[in-house]
């Protein structure tokens, strides 16, 4: 290399000394011929000068060097970070896209659709590039069905240069506002979750939030299974944003699963009508209906009002919208009353302390200094008496007859106190205190359903101990195809004592006449508890119950309402729950094409002929 330097700094030598004696050959030519230009080389300071050996050689080393930078750049850039530029090069043409994956459908017993998502659009606006005319903006604001204030309140965003503009619109509105031709608007397609029923089965559905992440009741429970897992869709684009090619390595979605609850709509519609009539017309607070199968443990239907649209919720205020949401059949507790009765009287006959036929003085009772009413006082009354007249003088003393710790063992046996085994959220224990803490007048007042707490969903699950023969089974919110096996609490025969008791209460001279169904037997038990208000007992505000179950020759199905706070028409459960019990189960039995066991035209007769006489107990 050295070598080669020297070489062409003597070259560069040599040439400097030829052009000065050029340019000295060429004046003395041109001072000859009066045509001939002079130039005057040897003034030139650039050739005069002699340049030194060291720059000539430094100028090349430079050059040297540059190519040498060169190369190792390239070697970089094709060697050594060539996955990093590529990556760089694919970003600037190809372009990957999300391919949102539908969430799972909702459906009742029979495939009818609960729940189910269709597609939509969320839209974008960039801050930089977006450009309306007046016009524009409010025809965009229409179609956005958006206040002027909203839309000026996004596009002021510190520091944003794209955001969102509106989530889950309809694609058809959509095109309409690509139309519009307005600069930078685009939109990224997604799904709207749909809720054909409405406020019918709000509470059963529950509901999403923006993301389609769920939020309340079945989209919560099953949110693994229900959502999906988004796929990804690449394309390819020139210089100037066309379209060249899909991308090749694309990832198809993966949708949710399908989720069949064990809901049949008809029922839970009629349920949810029932429960919304009564509560309108008895001006009261809020009410609720649980329908259950005997046989599979089946939840048909589960209905509260005031109820509220799955999705349309933004028209709520918050305080409508926490009164509206609230599931009261699964998280709302309240003491039931005298629909406690009927255990008490089977855990008597049970152990042998009575029978049905026994009779227990009625007159008066006191525990504790604290005496016990009854609405209407007899001087003595049977067991079944009891139970027909709702006597809290006759279940008292029969409690009192136990040990604390048999009572106790009941109620818990039933799912007092404890938790139901269900797949929903938000379902609670209620409250049931150890045996051991209780006092004499405590284990009184529970006899007749205070001193203690449930759900309506627990109350009805409590009496498959009497519709199945002795047997508490599980429930369920899933459709199932065979009958369950339930937990022996009590003998059939027993059980089938104290159902003979509940037809009783149905019956003339029974605390809920008007809960008779044409065509089929029927019977259950009303209560009537005062309603509590920090802790104390407001003496103008109760709460209805009636819990029953049909047909008496076989139970098929158990429906529990309950209706809070009643103001209008009387607050008894025979006068206000009773009667939607008796709407409910008529439709349930028809449409689960359960035959009568009764014979309607003797019964019609029946009814037309009793004498009217007024009903003594209706608690």
């Amino acid at each position: 290399m050295k070598g080669l330097l020297a070489r062409i700094g003597d070259r560069l030598a040599r040439s400097r000394r030829d052009g000065s004696a050029f340019a000295r050959g060429g004046h003395l030519r041109a001072g000859r011929g009066t045509s001939a230009r002079s130039l005057a080389y040897a003034s030139s300071p650039l050739l005069a000068s002699k340049t030194p050996p060291w720059r000539s050689r430094f100028v090349v080393v430079l050059v040297a060097l540059g190519f040498l930078v060169l190369l190792g750049r390239a070697a970089y850039v094709q060697v050594v970070a060539s996955d990093f530029y590529l990556a760089q090069g694919e970003r600037r043409f190809v372009h990957t896209y999300d391919v949102p994956a539908s969430r799972g459908r909702i459906v009742d017993r029979n495939g009818l659709i609960l729940a189910t998502s269709v597609a939509s659009v969320t839209v974008f606006v960039n801050l930089k590039q977006y450009s309306a005319t007046a016009a524009q903006r409010r025809e965009l604001l229409r179609l956005l069905d958006m206040a002027p204030r909203e839309f000026e309140r996004r596009l002021d965003t510190p520091g944003a240069v794209e955001l969102v503009l509106k989530r889950q619109l309809d694609d058809r509105v959509w095109r309409q506002i690509r139309e519009l031709g307005i600069k930078g608007l685009r939109a990224e397609p997604g799904f709207t979750r749909s809720y054909p029923e409405g406020e019918a089965a709000a509470h059963v559905v529950g509901f999403t939030d923006v993301s389609e992440r769920g939020q309340e009741g079945v989209e919560l429970a099953f949110e693994k299974d229900l959502e999906g897992r988004d796929g990804q869709r690449g394309i390819v684009r020139d210089g100037v944003g066309r379209v060249v090619d899909d991308y090749v390595e694309a990832v198809d979605p993966m949708h949710g699963r399908e989720i069949q609850l064990s809901i049949d709509t008809k029922v839970q519609f009629f349920a949810y009508q029932r429960v919304r009539d009564a509560v309108l017309a008895h001006k009261a607070k809020a009410g609720s209906a649980v329908v259950l199968d005997v046989t599979t443990g089946e939840v048909l239907a589960l209905a509260n009002y005031p109820s509220f649209h799955p999705g349309q919720r933004r028209k709520l205020s918050a305080e409508q919208l926490g009164e509206a949401v609230r599931n009261r059949a699964l998280t709302d507790v309240f003491e039931p009353g005298s629909v406690m009765k009927p255990f008490v009287a089977a855990l008597a006959l049970e152990t042998g302390r009575v029978k049905p036929t026994t009779v227990i003085q009625t007159a008066s009772f006191s525990v504790g200094g604290k005496p016990i009413h009854d609405t209407h006082t007899h001087a003595s009354m049977t067991v079944a008496e009891i139970i027909q007249r709702s006597s809290n003088i006759g279940a008292a003393k029969l409690a009192m007859q136990m040990q604390p710790s048999e009572l106790w063992e009941l109620y818990t046996s039933v799912g007092f106190g404890q938790r139901p085994h269900i797949e929903f959220p938000g379902a609670v224990s209620g409250k049931l205190r150890p045996y051991k803490s209780w006092k004499p007048v405590d284990q009184s007042r529970l006899a007749f359903g205070y001193g203690l707490s449930a759900s309506l969903l627990q109350m009805a699950r409590a009496y498959t101990v009497f519709a199945r023969d002795g047997e508490v089974i599980p429930i369920t919110m899933l459709r199932q195809s065979h009958p369950v096996a339930g937990v022996r609490v009590i003998s059939p025969e027993v059980a089938r004592e104290v159902r003979k008791m509940l037809e009783s209460v149905t019956e003339t001279g029974g605390t809920a006449t008007r809960a008779e169904v044409v065509g089929y037997s029927v019977g259950g038990k009303t209560g009537t508890a005062h309603a509590q208000q920090g802790g104390d007992y407001v003496g103008n505000r109760h709460r209805a119950w009636f819990v029953g179950m049909a047909p008496m020759s076989r139970p098929r199905v158990i429906v529990a309402v309950m209706i809070d706070q009643p103001t209008v028409g009387g607050h008894y459960g025979g006068d206000v729950a009773a009667p939607v019990f008796s709407s409910v189960v008529q439709q349930t039995l028809r449409l689960m094409n359960v035959p009568p066991d009764l014979d309607v035209r003797r019964q019609i007769t029946a009814l037309a002929q009793a004498p009217t006489e007024a009903v003594e107990g209706r608690r």
